[in-house]
């Protein structure tokens, strides 16, 4: 077995956002010399339910396993026989993780670090589009460059938030980079207020959500949080905060589960 291989599927596999979870497995394949095998992951975000399949494939020519792809699959309220994308794998490049998957199919967009045929390389935001596919069943994206016009720095700072320092900031750009609904406190009339964002490169802006993710109109927020928000508003966010549920990054938002690896046979 190739443990130098090994180790670098596993590096791969991690940063692409599956943790070690499938280490062993993927020792178990390599030593069997499987030419082609599938392992499964699942995982839930809240009340979301993810399903993701990781495609390897042994050359035809050295004893090498390649990580190739790895396809998932949501299923919920809004979709309950479920919808897919399939995300193909670059070394060295800025691939899609399984969260980015799972916001991108949520229907939010991503930033990525992208590049041309000729290798030209440049940053911009992808979307998914619902309303087409490609010949393999996958949704056609769409892409917002930096010449599009959204400034995500620009539209936080428009916003009274209450950020305690640079760093504080820099995480919160990060995690709407990565295609999250991100909890913020706002500073209202000298109180605090908590809502979700979300980032909107199609229009130049921002989303913004209740706790119970209906949406929100950033004037009537501001102009009069009671109504917008609901009465309990702050106090329900600021037990959600405590209770470690705000970030969709937090660990408390998802649970995973182990299921069985399939062999492939060509």
């Amino acid at each position: 077995m190739n443990e130098k291989n090994l180790e670098y599927l596993q590096k791969q596999v991690k940063l692409t956002g599956y943790g070690d979870d499938h280490n062993k497995e993927l020792r178990e394949e390599l030593k069997n010399q499987t030419k082609a095998f599938t392992l499964y992951h699942q995982q839930d975000y809240g009340k979301d339910s993810i399903v993701a399949a990781l495609h390897f494939k042994k050359s035809e020519s050295t004893d090498m396993v390649f990580f190739n792809r790895h396809t998932i699959m949501l299923k919920n309220e809004k979709y309950p026989d479920a919808i897919r994308q399939t995300f193909y794998i670059d070394s060295g490049k800025d691939n899609v993780t399984l969260k980015e998957g799972y916001n991108l199919l949520s229907g939010r967009a991503v930033e990525k670090n992208l590049e041309t045929k000729e290798g030209e390389k440049y940053v911009a935001w992808v979307q998914l589009n619902f309303k087409e596919t490609n010949k393999h069943g996958d949704y056609e994206t769409r892409q917002f460059h930096q010449k599009y016009g959204f400034d995500l720095e620009k539209s936080l700072l428009s916003l009274p938030l209450k950020l305690t320092n640079p760093e504080e900031k820099k995480r919160l750009m990060e995690s709407l980079q990565r295609g999250n609904r991100q909890l913020v406190a706002l500073d209202i009339g000298g109180k605090e207020r908590k809502i979700f964002v979300e980032a909107a490169p199609q229009f130049k802006s921002l989303n913004y959500y209740n706790e119970g993710g209906k949406r929100l109109q950033l004037q009537s927020v501001l102009q009069n949080p009671e109504q917008a928000l609901g009465e309990k508003q702050g106090e329900k966010e600021v037990k959600k905060q405590k209770a470690g549920k705000g970030d969709e990054d937090g660990d408390s938002s998802q649970k995973k589960k182990h299921v069985k690896r399939q062999a492939v046979s060509h």
